[in-house]
């Protein structure tokens, strides 16, 4: 069974960091891309930032570009936030396109206050 399992979130203030965490079961971890999407209330899930098999290529949404880092190793797949804002404030999931379908984690909580 494909599990993510989220961890890192919190509570911090305007201009902090925050390290999220991934770990990734069920499948072949390396063989495959992975995400960071988030979901702020009353909003839409919305992609963040990717990283190719290797590691090698990462792409970010235009709102957290040279703020946030994502990074992958055997064990699972990271997401360092810095200068965090309020309107970074939803819950964050990893996920990956698995045999046809985009498996999701259960996500972990980011609160930004200002």
């Amino acid at each position: 069974e494909v599990q993510f399992v989220e961890s890192g979130g919190g509570l911090v203030q305007s201009g902090g960091s925050l390290r999220l965490s991934c770990a990734a079961s069920g499948f072949t971890f390396n063989d495959y891309g992975m995400s960071w999407y988030r979901q702020a209330p009353g909003k839409e899930r919305e992609w963040v930032a990717g990283i190719s098999m290797s590691g090698g290529i990462t792409n970010y949404a235009d709102s957290v570009k040279g703020r946030f880092t994502i990074s992958r190793d055997i064990n699972g797949v990271y997401l360092a936030m810095n200068s965090l804002k309020p309107e970074d404030t939803a819950v964050y999931y990893c996920s990956a396109q698995v045999s046809g379908q985009r498996r999701w984690g259960q996500g972990t909580q980011v609160t930004v206050s200002s």
